[in-house]
């Protein structure tokens, strides 16, 4: 693995390793935020989770954290009633430069649009998009 994307790996106080400090889930349906978070804690993915039902909610949250308690990752519905996926990506873009900087935002959908997808990778703050469900072999291939 280049030197580049080798990731230190961090510890609780349990001694479990993780890949991410931070993770955030926006997305309108609980039951995705539920299984999502149990597959981000089972394997070890990050060591915390946050969940927002509404992407309006999470920029709020985004906005007023401290620089060093901001998700490394968040991992964003596109189709959510009031402001959607792509709603969420063009109010994040107002947002200060050390937040672009800290963290990357990968789409899910499950939509297969390539509307989508091509709207999604013209993007300049989408890392990845990724179809639902979110899938283990998904996580373990997020290389920041």
């Amino acid at each position: 693995m280049p030197m580049e994307q080798v990731r230190t790996l961090t510890r609780n106080s349990k001694g479990n390793h993780f890949r991410f400090q931070r993770v955030m889930l926006i997305d309108d349906n609980e039951i995705e935020n539920f299984v999502n978070k149990k597959l981000i804690e089972t394997t070890g993915f990050a060591a915390s989770i946050q969940c927002c039902l509404e992407a309006e909610e999470a920029l709020e949250l985004i906005s007023k954290m401290k620089t060093e308690k901001l998700p490394e990752l968040i991992f964003l519905d596109i189709k959510m009633p009031g402001m959607d996926g792509f709603e969420f990506l063009d109010r994040y873009a107002q947002l200060a430069d050390e937040i672009h900087e800290r963290i990357k935002i990968v789409m899910l959908s499950t939509s297969e649009s390539f509307k989508d997808l091509n709207r999604a990778n013209k993007n300049k703050f989408v890392f990845r998009f990724l179809n639902k469900p979110l899938l283990q072999a998904a996580l373990d291939a997020i290389v920041l």
